[in-house]
């Protein structure tokens, strides 16, 4: 707290051991007095301070104490100063008279009672001293309200920028505080909800009026200040919201509950994200549990076809990658739809079918998501039983693949010419009973012939316009294109990679194994298998060997220092990865893709095309492993 002011006094009087005496017998703590010998010193004094009482002599020469004054009591600064009189003069009434009239509280005839003056001027230090005090609470209380008055529009700001509706009612649900955030949130304005109950506006339910009521009660007979409830509430318009309710219980000063602030948070959309996060990982689940009975019943059906091992592995690696390939295009259109095109352009890509041999045709057409699935291992078999026994077993067949739309139906024929000549076939293999069983749970129908110069496959399958606007067949902006590379005949696969190094970089152990396998029975060597980045760059910048195949992601970190560092060594390099090409390095989009589960002949075609390409010159490596 700041010191008190000291209270000041004005003694005006010509003769200096009256202002002396006057000094003398007024002299206390706190109280400060100024001496002036005449009206005009009186007057500058008065300028300069603030006085509670002016005891000025009646007798002065020049401008008597009756003419300072009225000089005094004209002027705003000074009009308010009370006076006392001092005179040796004999009086009379009219001179008194006078006195008073000049604005005098009392006037004192020389010589002067000590007590008395002492009395009389006690009482003004005391009033000025008691207005002292009144002015600093008056400051103080001032200065409080204007701090609350900020405090309180800080707060109502805050209240009404929040993404929160702050509501208060009273215990029996009596709304005394309605927010701007309420506003926005429900509807309702401040003055259509205010002093109403919240359960007759509409705003709750009786359910939802009766469990706040009861969790209310709850709170406070449980001694609980602070809680959070969910509550179902409406909007003005009808609609419902799911909401959370963070109460916070206001007790009066006999500790019962006063009124009840609840912030609310609206989590309608968090709940609908919710239920469709559980619905998506159902689905998930159900269409991951569907693929790998897909793949089970694929390998025990070929298991059970196959001669011997190598055959079973070379075609279960290939209706695998079929569906695989069929994957990453569904996935690239978010599992909506899949072109009919691109399927058929990813059989030609895995090798499948060879490019240079097959003639397409067909308008723009997109498949839905199980009916892309299937189609893609039926155009897998219908391939392989080609390159194997129909028009593409010797160097002169053809295959023709057209479609078109009728009747909202899908009509595909695929058509062989220029091979071997064609008899109806005595059994039927895990291939044909596929192709020929796999659509019909889609709504399809198929029908095989048989005519000398070539097979005819025709497909009746079910399409709607609006599968077709699901998607595209357009990859997606950034995305790379790899054109398919055509090798022609595939060479001897235990020499094909003969005196070639190579460099393997994947993360998946079992997946490295397979490859360094692959590479060996091709007559290769690995001279690395590096499962990390940093590994990984270090053997691409130090090691010396032919080519690489790259992993598309190590272990969550991107490749793109690896492919860097090998093509500033001009080593050549294939991408090897589950990812589409969109999430592989952009700056290396003409680099092959291969995509997993992989088949080892197509690898080590692609391989060996890469090798024998003109490179640029490599840059040589600081460190050769033995």
């Amino acid at each position: 707290m700041s010191e008190e002011a000291p209270i000041n006094f004005l003694l005006v009087d010509d003769v200096p051991q009256n202002l002396e005496a006057l000094e003398a017998l007024l002299a206390n703590d706190g109280l400060r007095l100024f001496k002036a010998q005449s009206g005009a010193q009186a007057l500058e004094l008065m300028l300069e301070h603030e006085f509670a009482l002016a005891l000025l002599d009646v007798q002065m020469p020049e401008m008597d104490g009756f003419e300072l004054a009225e000089i005094m009591r004209s002027t705003e600064r000074t009009r308010a100063i009370p006076i006392i009189f001092l005179t040796a003069v004999a009086t009379d009434e009219q001179r008194r008279f006078r006195g008073y009239e000049a604005g005098a509280v009392d006037y004192l005839l020389k010589p002067i009672d000590t007590r008395m003056l002492r009395s009389k001027t006690d009482v003004f230090f005391e009033l000025s001293r008691q207005r002292q005090t009144l002015a600093r609470q008056r400051d103080a209380l001032r200065d409080t309200a204007e701090q609350l008055a900020t405090t309180l529009n800080r707060l109502n700001a805050h209240r009404d920028n929040s993404p929160l509706a702050i509501v208060e009612f009273e215990p029996d649900l009596r709304l005394i505080s309605w927010t701007r955030g309420a506003e926005r949130l429900f509807g309702w304005s401040a003055e259509a909800v205010l002093g109403r109950h919240a359960g007759t506006i509409g705003w709750m339910d009786v359910d939802t009026a009766g469990a706040v009521t009861r969790h209310v009660a709850a709170l406070t007979l449980g001694g609980e200040q602070r809680d959070m409830q969910v509550h179902a509430v409406q909007r003005i318009d009808g609609a419902s919201l799911e909401c959370e309710f963070y109460y916070s219980l206001l007790l009066d000063h006999q500790g019962k509950p006063a009124s009840v602030s609840v912030q609310i948070l609206d989590i309608t959309e968090r709940r609908r994200a919710e239920e469709t996060q559980h619905l998506l990982i159902g689905e998930l689940n159900h269409r991951v549990k569907n693929t790998l009975a897909s793949v089970q019943a694929i390998a025990f059906q070929t298991l059970k076809g196959a001669p011997s091992p190598a055959e079973f592995a070379d075609k279960f690696t290939g209706r695998l990658q079929a569906l695989a390939q069929a994957h990453s295009l569904l996935s690239r259109q978010t599992w909506q739809s899949a072109s009919l095109s691109q399927l058929v352009q990813d059989q030609l890509d895995l090798g499948t079918i060879d490019e240079g041999r097959c003639s397409v045709s067909g308008p723009q057409v997109e498949l839905s998501p199980n009916l892309a699935l299937h189609l893609a291992l039926v155009l897998h078999e219908l391939g392989t039983n080609a390159a194997k026994y129909g028009a593409l077993s010797n160097r002169e067949g053809h295959v023709f693949i057209d479609w078109r739309i009728a009747n909202e139906r899908l009509l595909l024929s695929w058509r062989e010419s220029g091979g071997p000549a064609v008899t109806p076939p005595t059994r039927k293999g895990f291939g044909t009973i596929l192709v020929e069983r796999s659509l019909l749970g889609e709504g399809g129908a198929v029908s095989a012939d048989y005519p000398v110069e070539g097979v005819h496959w025709q497909f009746d399958l079910p399409w709607s316009a609006a599968t077709a606007d699901m998607g595209s067949a357009s990859p997606p902006p950034g995305a790379a294109v790899h054109e398919p590379i055509i090798y022609g005949e595939r060479l001897n696969s235990h020499t094909i990679l003969e005196g070639l190094e190579f460099l393997v970089v994947e993360d998946e152990p079992l997946i490295a194994f397979e490859l360094a396998d692959v590479l060996t029975e091709a007559g290769a060597r690995v001279v690395g298998t590096p499962s990390t980045l940093d590994d990984a760059v270090n053997a691409a910048e130090t090691l010396a060997f032919d080519a690489a195949i790259l992993d598309g992601n190590l272990q969550g970190a991107a490749v793109d220092q690896i492919a860097e560092a090998l093509d500033r060594r001009g080593i050549p390099f294939l991408f090897l990865s589950g990812y589409g090409p969109e999430h592989l390095p952009v700056a290396f989009n003409e680099r092959p893709l291969l995509n997993k589960p992989f088949d080892r002949g197509h690898l080590l075609t692609i391989l060996r095309h890469i090798v024998k390409s003109p490179t640029p010159e490599p840059v040589p490596a600081r460190h050769v492993a033995n």
